[in-house]
């Protein structure tokens, strides 16, 4: 071996393995982490140093903004008595819906060439379903549409919704004279009849737990009052009246009726009026004598 070769293959040697061999690694064994309300929450971060001995760990949470979670060796605001640590790995204790969110760890050695390396998680916290809200009218009349309400805002994930009439779930198929959309919690009934009179209730599930139901509410189908036939009849006689008066005048305008009452009108109010008759108080003479000049 020449010199130049005992130069060159230290050099290279160096060249090849510092980056790697002189940076801090990160990672995390589960990137993805799903936990039950009131349940733990691990999240993992292992990594590796090449000289630094004592590297600085830190763990922060995405939101509106960045936020501390843990910081100089210690946790921060909310966290602090709930989460504990160990190496860089986080362990968060009974979470609720407010601990989803994606987390950065973060270790820093100053010693290494690559000072700097992070990895993320995130955690999503399950909540199974709450009761959900029904809205349900006491009563209805026969013929009216109907729209019954049903949420569920606060199950992780979504809920989706089933209605019960009687105790009986409702299937909305292409023979039943209502829809249930299954999403949003909304049950439809088209012109609804004495057969629709019940009790109505709504059962929200999710995967995260047992289904909640609401309370039965009872719907009531009446006919008409007396009073109110007799006012609609009413009001539908006087329509129909306006549509007929609308019709004959149009018909007689295009016929030029009008026009020709117009022209009588007009003929009347140019007759000249009678002369009066001559005054009983005049006194009348008679030519008795004729004169000759």
């Amino acid at each position: 071996m020449n010199i130049m070769e005992m130069w060159l293959l230290p050099l290279l040697f160096t060249l090849l393995c510092s980056p790697g061999c002189l940076s801090v690694t990160v990672s995390s064994s589960k990137t993805n982490v799903e936990v039950h309300e009131h349940t733990d929450a691990l999240l993992s971060c292992e990594f590796k140093t090449e000289t630094e001995q004592n590297p600085r760990i830190e763990w922060k949470k995405r939101g509106k903004s960045v936020s501390y979670v843990y910081f100089d060796k210690r946790f921060i605001g909310p966290y602090t008595g709930r989460a504990t640590i160990d190496g860089a790995t986080l362990m968060l204790h009974s979470v609720t819906q407010k601990d989803s969110g994606e987390y950065r760890c973060e270790v820093t050695a100053l010693n290494d060439h690559v000072k700097l390396g992070e990895t993320t998680v995130t955690l999503n916290v399950l909540v199974p379903p709450h009761v959900p809200s029904c809205a349900v009218p006491s009563s209805m009349f026969v013929g009216s549409d109907l729209e019954l309400l049903c949420k569920d805002k606060l199950s992780v994930p979504p809920a989706t919704y089933r209605w019960y009439k009687d105790n009986k779930a409702l299937t909305a198929t292409a023979d039943t004279p209502y829809g249930i959309d299954t999403h949003t919690g909304t049950l439809k009934l088209k012109s609804v009849s004495k057969t629709d009179t019940g009790m109505y209730r709504c059962e929200s599930s999710n995967n995260a737990g047992a289904p909640k139901s609401c309370v039965a509410q009872q719907l009531n189908v009446k006919d008409y009052p007396l009073n109110m036939t007799v006012l609609i009849a009413g009001a539908a006689a006087f329509l129909m009246l306006v549509v007929f008066c609308c019709i004959c005048v149009c018909v007689c305008r295009r016929r030029g009726c009008c026009r020709k009452e117009k022209r009588l009108k007009s003929n009347m109010s140019y007759n000249p009026t009678p002369p009066p008759p001559p005054s009983r108080n005049l006194k009348h003479y008679k030519q008795t004598q004729s004169f000759m000049i």
